[in-house]
């Protein structure tokens, strides 16, 4: 087995970086904004919540509100009961409550059928560009590769799983994200392999070395702080990219190993498509 250090793919990746800086660069922060942030398990308590204020003036919100005035002695019990209360109604709160889901809904179909395509393209374009400058159209990949509605069932399920486990208890959550840590990559390779098998052959893949995986996230924390610091400005010219690249190197170094080891077959994981395939 091909055996890696930290050091050693973080080289790989910033040198894979420097090499086709600028499109990286747009790549990453085109991948960035379409798969970012539009689904996560803190939905079903928001729906509750919102469940809750649809409820009418007796709901535990409009009794906060009213204790909160009422700290103001009697000038603030009649602003409430005179201004207030007569404003804060269940048809008004309903009606703000269907905006939040609308949105939360319209968010979560884009990320489902859109963004996570994109996240398939993104690992296509971090791969071939690991061994030449490519171009960024490759994001796009997950579009066209034949395989849209499988990829983008595939996908889902990985998303699925990662939040009902992270619902159980935060840390097998966590762990369950590193095992399905390769699923994308091994779509960008073979978008025709069965859900099935995507999660197998990642699953394989990342047996042994989840923990490590998870230490490479926490080296790059100094950076990400610098990206906080800097308001983003740093994690979107060079922290984001840079992490990219270099999951791209380790995604590169398990391939290698699950074909030695007979996790895989090379029919399987068919190698880097010529781009006109695309």
């Amino acid at each position: 087995m091909n055996m890696w250090t930290r050091s050693e793919l973080k080289e790989r990746g910033k040198a894979a970086l420097h090499r086709n800086y600028w499109i990286v660069v747009l790549a990453t922060l085109v991948v960035t904004a379409l798969t970012g942030g539009t689904g996560n398990a803190a939905g079903n308590g928001s729906l509750q919540e919102g469940s809750n204020i649809a409820a009418g003036n007796g709901d535990a919100a409009s009794s906060l509100i009213q204790t909160l005035f009422s700290f103001f002695g009697v000038a603030g019990d009649m602003i409430y009961k005179n201004l207030i209360g007569p404003m804060y109604n269940g048809m008004y709160v309903s009606f703000i409550l269907i905006l939040i889901i609308t949105a939360f809904s319209v968010g979560l179909l884009f990320k489902i059928f859109v963004g996570n395509l994109f996240e398939v393209g993104g690992c296509r374009f971090y791969e071939e560009n690991s061994e030449h400058k490519t171009r960024i159209a490759l994001i796009v990949d997950g579009f066209l590769n034949g395989a849209y509605l499988r990829n983008v069932a595939t996908i889902f399920c990985r998303d699925l799983y990662t939040v009902l486990w992270t619902l159980c208890l935060i840390i097998p959550g966590i762990v369950k994200s590193y095992e399905y840590k390769m699923i994308p990559y091994i779509l960008a390779e073979n978008p025709r392999i069965s859900r099935k098998r995507a999660f197998e052959i990642s699953k394989n893949m990342m047996d042994g070395e989840k923990w490590n995986a998870f230490v490479l996230d926490l080296s790059f924390i100094g950076w990400n702080l610098l990206s906080t610091i800097t308001f983003g400005i740093v994690g979107v010219l060079y922290v984001n990219p840079y992490v990219n690249t270099t999951w791209a190197e380790f995604y590169k170094v398990m391939r290698e190993n699950a074909l030695e080891t007979g996790n895989a077959t090379r029919e399987e994981l068919i190698g880097l498509r010529k781009e006109a395939d695309i």
